[in-house]
């Protein structure tokens, strides 16, 4: 898969935590019941300070690489110091050098098949925050996806 090293600044990310694992076999549900959670329980229209039209799917608080557990936040990113709803939690997603791939497809086909394709790379990973940045668009059958790994 082909990408390109770029440098982030820090960015502040507003939504909903869970955290799981790549051996829970509900895992896959987990992640699609927040997804579903932020768009029916409109979290996404309530989010305030919102520095963009972008979802991110965060990934974060690695417990070990890929064999451990960790943070799944779905979100926007947000404003430093505005005030949320109070179901809504916060996370940062770190300054520095990440791997961006960009993706098409089906959302849910789309970013799962990058995942299964990231884990078999020789990338030296950060396991930091890693995120999918979902752009604007209405046809989730033929989005566009930037996928951001942290790098060493």
């Amino acid at each position: 898969m082909d990408y390109e090293v770029v440098q982030l600044t820090e960015k502040q990310v507003a939504g909903l935590k869970i955290r799981t694992s790549n051996d829970d076999p509900q895992m896959g549900e987990k992640i699609g019941s927040t997804w579903q959670r932020f768009y029916g329980d409109g979290i996404e229209a309530a989010l305030a300070g919102r520095e963009n039209d972008k979802c991110i799917g965060l990934y974060s608080n690695y417990e070990n690489g890929v064999d451990g557990a960790y943070d799944v936040m779905v979100g926007c990113e947000v404003a430093a110091g505005v005030s949320q709803p109070e179901s809504v939690e916060m996370a940062t997603i770190a300054a520095g050098s990440y791997a961006k791939f960009v993706v098409h497809g089906d959302v849910q086909q789309a970013v799962g098949d990058f995942w299964m394709k990231l884990w078999e790379m020789k990338l030296d990973r950060k396991f930091g925050s890693d995120f999918e940045e979902y752009q604007p668009g209405e046809d989730m059958a033929n989005a566009e996806i930037h996928l951001y790994i942290s790098l060493n």
